[in-house]
Order: C-alpha cells, then sequence, then structure tokens
C-alpha cells in the first residue's frame, strides 16, 4: 500500500467527482455503479486533474474493492476498440500485468511467445512503461510494429496465434487521466483495470500484480467477469512474475472456484538467482535478453 501523498495538483474542493470522492473520504467503499460511473466520467474528458487524482489517491490509501474494481474495468471496456478475431475468447491468452514492480528482462512476452509456439492464441496486452522496459518497448526493440490495425492483430493471432494489442491504441479515452497517473508517484487502480480490459476478450489469463493484497480482489474481479480460467501471481521477492529467486504465490481461478497454491523454484531444482541481476537497464537490453532465452543459446533466466 503507498504511503500517504497529497493531492499533486493541491487542495480538491470536487465537483464533477464530488459524490464517490465524498464517499471515499468518509471511508466508505464504492458501489460497482458508483465506480462505473467515476470512471466513465474520466474517460468522457469531464473531469479536472486534481479530481482525478484525489479519487485515485484515495482508491490508493486501502485495497480496493472488487465492486471499485469490476465498475472501473466495465466502464473502460464500454469505451475500448476491440479484436474480432472470431477465435472462442475461452481459446485466447492474455498475459498482461499490472506493472509497478522491478522489471526482469519481460517474461511475460516471453512468456506470451512460448505460449503460441505451443499452440494457444496469445492476445498480449500491454503498454509502455515507466522504465521504458515494457513489453511495447521491448516488442519494438525485436522489430514489431505496434501499430498495428485491428485487423492484421486479428490476422495474426488466427494465423501465427500471438498479436500485440497496444493499449493506447485500443483505450484512447484513458488519455483524460494520463496527466494525473504521471503526477502520482505509485501504482493506480488503473493499472489494475488494465488486465481486465483485454481487446481480444481472452478469457484465459495470468496477471502479476505489484503487490499480494491485489491477489484475491483481482481474482473475484476476474471471477465477475466471466473468465474461463486465469492465475494471479506475486512472487516473494516483489516480482509481478514468477521468480526464480524465490517462491510465487499464485491464486487460481478456474470453474472450480478459487484455490491457492506456491510456484517454488526450489522445489522444482532450479537454484535460486536474484532475477534483478538479470534486470536490463534497457528496452534494447531486454529484447537480446529475450531473443536468446528463446532461441536457446541463454540459459540463467
Amino acid at each position: 500500500m503507498p504511503p500517504i501523498h497529497d493531492n499533486p495538483f493541491g487542495p480538491c474542493a470536487p465537483t464533477v467527482l464530488r459524490e464517490p470522492i465524498d464517499r471515499l473520504r468518509a471511508g466508505r467503499d464504492l458501489s460497482q455503479d458508483q465506480a462505473h460511473a467515476a470512471f466513465t466520467l474520466i474517460m468522457q474528458g469531464s473531469c479536472p486533474d486534481v479530481e482525478i487524482a484525489e479519487l485515485l489517491l484515495l482508491l490508493a490509501a486501502r485495497t480496493p474493492s472488487v465492486d471499485e474494481i469490476v465498475g472501473a474495468a466495465l466502464a473502460m471496456r464500454a469505451v475500448s476498440s476491440t479484436v474480432q478475431s472470431g477465435l472462442p475468447p475461452e481459446s485466447i491468452l492474455d498475459t498482461a500485468g499490472t506493472g509497478g514492480t522491478p522489471k526482469s528482462f519481460n517474461a511475460s512476452t516471453g512468456a506470451a511467445l512460448v505460449a503460441a509456439a505451443c499452440g494457444v492464441h496469445s492476445a498480449k496486452h500491454g503498454n509502455r512503461s515507466r522504465t521504458g522496459r515494457g513489453s511495447a518497448e521491448v516488442l519494438q526493440a525485436l522489430g514489431f510494429h505496434l501499430a498495428c490495425s485491428r485487423f492484421a492483430q486479428a490476422t495474426m493471432l488466427q494465423q501465427v496465434r500471438f498479436c500485440f494489442c497496444f493499449a493506447v491504441e485500443h483505450h484512447p479515452a484513458a488519455r483524460h487521466a494520463v496527466t494525473a497517473r504521471r503526477a502520482l508517484p505509485f501504482p493506480t487502480l488503473f493499472n489494475l483495470v488494465g488486465p481486465l480490459t483485454n481487446p481480444a476478450g481472452a478469457r484465459r489469463q495470468m496477471i502479476g500484480v505489484w503487490h499480494p493484497m491485489f491477489m484475491h480482489p483481482m481474482a473475484q474481479a476476474l471471477e465477475r467477469l466471466g473468465v474461463e480460467h486465469a492465475v494471479i501471481l506475486h512472487s516473494r521477492d516483489g516480482l509481478d512474475e514468477i521468480s526464480i529467486g524465490a517462491p510465487t504465490d499464485v491464486v487460481e481461478v478456474s470453474p472450480d472456484g478459487i484455490r491457492e497454491w506456491v510456484v517454488d523454484p526450489a522445489a522444482l531444482g532450479i537454484d535460486p538467482v536474484d532475477p534483478l541481476t538479470l534486470a536490463p537497464t534497457s528496452a534494447e537490453q531486454a529484447a537480446q535478453v529475450l531473443s536468446q532465452l528463446l532461441h536457446g543459446t541463454r540459459m540463467d533466466a
């Protein structure tokens, strides 16, 4: 949970978002409808930055409720463009995470590519990162064209089982929150909502989160949103990926319900390695590490 911060835009006397802000200030959660209404106003461009920042600060001051996550996700889905591949949504995988943790070489992007090579239709949803080493930057460094048309993405997903859904292209309405988000020194509810808005409608997901307190709320939100099968994970050495340096806690969502388990690299015969020793300093270096791993010329990650 982030420390308490002042609003970077100064004191907030809300008008547009007065009802949800007053409710949160009183220590009460938003209902799903209230969260949906608030985030709809944000993505319509109706809210000043000071109010957006205040709302996000208050939401970040405690663990978000399932209603808040689902309401915000549905609001974003309603104004997002989609990839119409004709494939059953339950056959499509997304490995998008929330971000907000120290970066390795972008293992989630590598996992999506490996899954595609194994026959799984992988619609990798992602964006640029504050670190400059997000999935978008790494794929671009590998020569991938980010601004593909939706038709091209659908064709790629059908024919080669992989496409990249560039978040800024599919969620243009989210631009109205960019200034407020950039002014805040921590991840916000938008980071949680992003992975719940896959443009290809993926209903199989692997989502890394930046703090373990988000694992169960995200699992319950996914269940309510109709996911077929998902795992939400956070490693004990602080990554939003499965770590080779420490056990990774997993919450799994399936038709059988929600359960917890642990991935322990030691139990798999893997010698612990500090994953940050593999952390690249640039997108180009991350792309090089990922390429070496996929080609089998590097085995230490």
